[in-house]
């Protein structure tokens, strides 16, 4: 199942229509609020946001989304395909972005190339479980860590989540493992160096 929000019902029809022949059932809402609350993690495969919208935006509805899942892709829409508007959506959580002069192929193909890589990633949290990662934690910590502007020590990390400094350490070190977290140490004049985290 596809999601589409988007406020312009000939959008709509032509990403219904253009899913349609990729296999694909379609959801739609015509706004953010709505859309986002519609969204169910495991019902949806996949999300197409428009840019525009009344009440919330695209880029507030991508936000509000990954509140939810961390891990669904999302695909921005905008009327313009500018490489400002596409760092922005991907900065609030977008996995892809695409302008609305799309055609049917490449839609289709990108949907199928963003679900793909959604179920390796899946797949990859499902090996993270058998060697003693939770799932639910891990998607918690790498939520936390999307948000951040700036890299943290795992005790900065670990008072602003509900988790133990043990349970902290030890995921931030297994997704460091995976290149999912980089490592900054900093050097003061005494003592052991500051390692800081922050996600790729």
């Amino acid at each position: 199942m596809i999601l589409v929000i988007d406020d312009n019902k000939d959008v709509r029809f032509t990403i219904r229509e253009t899913c349609k022949v990729g296999g694909w059932n379609v959801e739609e809402y015509s706004n953010g609020k709505e859309g986002t609350d519609a969204f169910y993690p495991g019902k949806h495969q996949l999300v197409m946001v428009d840019d525009h919208m009344p009440e919330w935006d695209g880029l507030r509805t991508v936000k509000e989304l990954r509140k939810k899942d961390s891990n669904v892709p999302i695909i921005a829409i905008a009327e313009d395909s500018q490489m400002e508007t596409a760092i922005k959506f991907n900065e609030a959580g977008a996995t892809d972005f695409a302008d609305k002069s799309f055609k049917a192929p490449d839609l289709i193909s990108r949907i199928r190339l963003n679900i793909k890589m959604a179920k390796l990633q899946d797949n990859q949290l499902s090996a993270f479980v058998e060697k003693g990662i939770n799932e639910d934690t891990l998607r918690q910590i790498t939520t936390h860590l999307r948000k951040q502007t700036e890299p943290k020590t795992i005790t900065e990390l670990q008072q602003e989540l509900p988790v133990s400094y043990q349970t902290v350490h030890r995921y931030l070190h297994y997704l460091v493992e995976m290149g999912e977290v980089n490592i900054q140490s900093e050097y003061g004049k005494k003592g052991r160096p500051r390692h800081l985290y922050q996600f790729v």
